[in-house]
């Protein structure tokens, strides 16, 4: 089964922006995300509709953020992006007449509404700001252990 990954793939686009400080061209983060251009500009394209980045067109033109990255939240990014199904999976038969099916889905359905209430309110916990602190750091981590690698 295929796994929606638009979400991650945005956060790891908007963090690569956050790291320059010109704009980035469709196929630049084509190569970092290792897809389609196309693919950027109709994901960015919604990201600029709900103006958490910018376009510029031209010879120096792409995608910047245009926002405080302690302002977003992975929340807004995933409503951003449609609010895809946060599970992949479901009941086999939403409206059966079988009660043991019926038991079933009850159960699993309770389950799953509770399971992405807890991932949403989550999501709403961690910004940008955040996941670019994060990556700061390991980077910050990685130098170090290059370092201590080259001097063995």
């Amino acid at each position: 089964m295929k796994k929606n990954s638009r979400l991650s793939a945005v956060l790891h686009a908007l963090l690569h922006m956050a790291e320059h400080d010109e704009p980035m061209t469709s196929d630049a983060l084509a190569q970092c995300l290792s897809t389609n251009p196309v693919v950027v500009r109709r994901t960015m394209g919604l990201l600029r509709d709900a103006k958490i980045v910018t376009s510029e067109r031209g010879h120096a033109g792409g995608w910047r953020i245009a926002v405080d990255l302690s302002s977003v939240t992975l929340r807004q990014l995933h409503e951003t992006l449609g609010e895809p199904a946060i599970f992949a999976i479901g009941n086999s038969n939403e409206d059966s007449q079988c009660l043991v099916e019926q038991a079933v889905n009850a159960a699993l359905e309770d389950t799953f509404i509770e399971a992405e209430a807890l991932l949403l309110k989550r999501f709403g916990e961690i910004t940008l700001a955040d996941l670019a602190r994060d990556f700061a750091r390991r980077h910050a981590q990685w130098h170090q252990q290059k370092e201590l690698e080259n001097e063995s």
